[in-house]
């Protein structure tokens, strides 16, 4: 009876632990104690590390993924609007996507701190990992929103994601297309340039490409991703840093 007693005392002491680091975390990051602690837990639950709740269901931070990426893509497009009164759609459109893309949320949420709180199964392949701080971001903007509303949760992404992480006169100068950009000069230099795809099946529906660039023959660059599309852009990126070609267009800018 006593050692039941003891690991009753103690899980409780863990789980009051962990409450308190999260809370402290959330407070840290969100600028504000937390009401529903309940909410920001679920929010750092990826779906690898999901639990069964009594119903039967699996329980992870993909609902509230989906809740912050549709708030995160409405304030996003609310701040560009009123920024910038004479660019047409297309214009918001392009830096609305550059904010909001996989690979400049998973970069946000690693600064943040939130790679930190997630839980998570530590046998996640590389290319699922790279993604998770970017889905955690976006469901502690849900968790946030269900927390404190949406006014604050606007305040949030304006004050502590927007203002700090993008300047956007840097972005918009930012070569966005590096495959393009590649193309182009190849063509201008008179080069011979190839993409090469190759598939890697790493487990059962899982699959990595990977992307190689072939100039005048030799490679230059290789990328990978969980797509063709993913890959070409990882390995023509690399390519222009390689040749530095972004630097060259901003002089000639």
């Amino acid at each position: 009876m006593k050692g039941l007693y003891w690991q009753i005392v103690n899980t409780f002491k863990n789980q009051k632990d962990t409450d308190k680091r999260l809370t402290l975390a959330i407070k840290n990051i969100v600028g504000s104690k937390p009401f529903n602690l309940n909410l920001y837990h679920l929010a750092m639950r990826h779906s690898s590390a999901a639990t069964i709740n009594k119903l039967g269901f699996r329980e992870s931070n993909e609902r509230l993924e989906y809740l912050g990426d549709a708030i995160l893509g409405a304030v996003v497009a609310d701040y560009l609007f009123k920024k910038y009164p004479f660019k047409d759609e297309g214009f918001l459109t392009d830096i609305r996507s550059r904010i909001v893309n996989r690979e400049s949320l998973s970069n946000i949420g690693r600064q943040l701190g939130l790679d930190k709180i997630i839980q998570y199964d530590a046998s996640l392949r590389k290319e699922s990992y790279r993604t998770i701080c970017g889905n955690a971001l976006e469901a502690l903007i849900g968790a946030v929103y269900l927390d404190k509303g949406f006014d604050f949760c606007k305040r949030f992404i304006e004050s502590r994601i927007l203002a700090p992480y993008f300047h956007l006169d840097v972005l918009i100068n930012t070569v966005h297309n590096h495959k393009s950009l590649l193309i182009e000069w190849a063509q201008k230099e008179n080069r011979q340039l190839s993409f090469v795809i190759e598939e890697n099946d790493l487990k059962k529906n899982n699959k990595e490409f990977t992307a190689v660039i072939v100039l005048d023959s030799e490679p230059l660059s290789t990328g990978k991703g969980s797509s063709k599309k993913k890959a070409e852009k990882d390995a023509a990126r690399k390519a222009c840093q390689k040749l530095q070609l972004e630097e060259v267009q901003e002089n000639e800018g």
